[in-house]
């Protein structure tokens, strides 16, 4: 019994080993030294709900369900909004596990870390970032058209928070946006509990309204007697087809619960709140979405319904006239709670990254009396609302959903590695580099048929150390044991079948989404990606998953079902979405991404908190540091 392969954080400093090196998963052990950096753990499952409801419905809602109403789905409107909710799910399951097993600030970036490795994480956190500002702006934007309702009309604001062109630079400024962000930044920046008593207070008057549309539509539908659904066209007028198309649409209506994940290091029980959290809160979201639609539809035939008004225009058909400022106050109080909802992970994800090393210092500190990270919030909130004032960011929207979709993507593949290969291997720091010299040396002791001199420490191509006869660094001795190599070679085929499922993936969705090409070229290429994913699938199912997940994180919190099938469909889902975005989107995140790639190349890849680590196996670990302790 011995160590087998090791390497460095500086080995792995360099080259394509940066980024593939992961960081420990945070446990009881590994967050005791944090000390004053500490978020404070205040959240409960009613404030969870509260934010994940928040984030999620905001005031597309108003707008969503006449648009695909007419467009895709007509009557059979709730079926898309149900197909859609269990879709979200999919990937609710998926938070819902990693978030109680990690629950630190950080949520998909700090879970793709862990699992993937470092490359991959930095992407999804600087994809996040980019996300939340831009959809914090956007929401922000969209508030002051609703609230000069309230004055009379769409120009009717108090001039000093009106919307003013400036000739010269051919922009619309917005102060009423930039009031708003900063109003939130302010209140995030006091707590996250007094943040999500306003939050809750907020959804809570939101949900008030979308139920008086529920229960007052749904008493005029009885009245009139479900117009809607009496249509000549039936409950598919554009097919089956089109209601799906109707369900891609509404998807992104439920994004928005990842929100509830990035505060997982200030829940009480993460274990057992944030599987809850998640679940109700989409479950709610579902459930209003579904009624919505189902009286909406009934009171207007689809194909009458106004596309920008449909709920007040359906009200006003009916004599209603006076629902027209009920709703117009909940898309308000929409927005303003997804304003809260955007803002609010971004500072935390910050501050992941910093802790990590790939950021300054600067975002991982937090507040000692508000224990909340301020400064980080306070850039988001800046950035934010200078956003919000010069640049009318509707058409970047697409952009937060590129952010959401990968991390929805690289959220589910690290479930499949998480239950297949887990990382076998920690990460400790150089100074426990004289206990591995005493555990090898005990290891090695007990070894009978180890004999002759140890090696010295050399570097192979693959860019790990190989040792003997060196005490500064842990070595490798060859396993003989027959049931390692099984592990070894079950662990090497898991690894080739998930690479296979991603490629598969990929192929099936860029051919179903291409229609330039051949069709018997695009028909190859789905068939080829079918065949690479249901062999994947087939291997994972057949090898069974890996004993060392039982060890991984946090014990006793939910177990995502189904794996690997649930995984896999999310994937798929997620990444069909993502490709169809369309070219422009993809144009404009790859030049943000592109300034990621040269942030990480000149700043985060030499500063990672990883490169002055050395790596050992997971079942030696505890030996190491008592014998650390032993010697200190």
């Amino acid at each position: 019994m011995g160590f087998d392969e090791v390497g460095s954080g500086m080995d792995r400093r360099w080259g394509i080993w940066s980024l593939l090196r992961r960081k420990q998963v945070d446990s009881d052990r590994a967050t005791e030294g944090r000390g004053e950096n500490q978020l404070a753990k205040e959240l409960s499952v009613l404030q969870l709900v509260a934010i994940g409801v928040g984030s999620t419905i905001g005031a597309g809602v108003y707008v969503l369900v006449g648009t695909v109403a007419r467009e895709h789905s007509g009557p059979s409107l709730i079926i898309s909004f149900l197909i859609a909710g269990i879709a979200a799910a999919l990937s609710a399951f998926c938070y819902a596990e990693l978030a109680s097993r990690c629950p630190s600030a950080g949520s998909a970036y700090h879970y793709s870390y862990i699992c993937v490795g470092e490359g991959v994480a930095w992407l999804i956190g600087w994809a996040l970032i980019l996300e939340y500002t831009i959809g914090g702006s956007a929401v922000a934007r969209g508030i002051s058209p609703n609230l000069a309702l309230f004055f009379g009309g769409p120009d009717s604001l108090p001039s000093f928070l009106a919307r003013i062109y400036i000739p010269g630079l051919d922009v619309v400024v917005d102060p009423c946006a930039t009031v708003l962000v900063l109003v939130v930044t302010g209140l995030l920046c006091v707590g996250i509990k007094e943040s999500s008593l306003v939050q809750a207070i907020i959804t809570s008057l939101n949900v008030c309204v979308m139920l008086f549309v529920i229960i007052a539509g749904g008493y005029v539908c009885f009245e009139s007697g479900w117009v809607g659904y009496s249509v000549t066209s039936g409950f598919f007028p554009y097919g089956v087809n089109g209601m799906l198309a109707g369900s891609a649409t509404v998807f992104f209506a439920y994004i928005g619960f990842d929100s509830v994940a990035s505060t997982a290091e200030e829940v009480k029980n993460p274990q057992r709140d944030l599987p809850l959290g998640i679940a109700t809160a989409l479950s709610i979201c579902c459930f209003l979405y579904m009624m919505i639609s189902v009286v909406i539809v009934g009171m207007v035939p689809y194909f009458a319904m106004d596309p920008d008004t449909p709920i007040s225009s359906a009200f006003e058909r009916h004599g209603m006239h006076w629902a027209m400022y009920i709703v117009s106050a909940g898309a308000i109080l929409a927005l303003c709670s997804t304003l809260l909802g955007s803002i609010l992970p971004q500072p935390r994800i910050l501050m992941a990254m910093a802790r990590d090393g790939l950021l300054p210092s600067f975002f991982s500190d937090v507040n000692k009396s508000t224990q909340v990270p301020v400064k980080s919030t306070i850039v988001t909130g800046v950035s934010a609302a200078l956003l919000a004032f010069f640049m009318d960011v509707s058409q970047l929207a697409g952009m937060v959903s590129v952010g959401t979709l990968l991390a929805f993507t690289i959220v589910a593949i690290s479930i499949l590695i998480l239950r297949y290969v887990p990382p076998d291997e920690v990460p400790l720091p150089l100074s426990f580099q004289g206990s591995m010299a005493s555990v090898v040396f005990q290891c090695d002791s007990h070894e009978k048929n180890v004999e002759g001199p140890k090696d010295s420490f050399e570097k192979n191509d693959k860019g790990f150390k190989q040792v003997v006869q060196d005490s500064r660094y842990p070595l490798i001795v060859k396993i003989n044991d027959k049931d390692k190599l099984n592990e070894l070679r079950r662990r090497k085929y898991a690894a080739w079948s998930i690479a296979f499922i991603c490629i598969g993936v990929l192929m099936i969705t860029l051919s179903a989404s291409t229609s330039s090409l051949p069709q018997y070229f695009l028909y190859s290429i789905c068939s080829f990606g079918g065949v690479l994913l249901l062999c994947g699938l087939g291997v994972l199912s057949w090898i069974g998953q890996d004993d060392g997940r039982h060890s991984f994180g946090h014990a006793g919190g939910f177990i995502c079902p189904l794996v690997p099938f649930l995984p896999v469909t999310c994937i798929l889902i997620n990444s069909y979405l993502l490709i169809n975005l369309g070219a422009a989107t993809w144009m404009r995140v790859s030049v943000w991404l592109v300034i990621g790639v040269f942030v990480y190349a000149f700043y985060g890849r030499s500063h990672s908190s990883l490169t002055d680590m050395i790596y050992v196996p997971v079942e030696h670990v505890d030996r190491i540091k008592s014998s650390s302790e032993c010697v200190a």
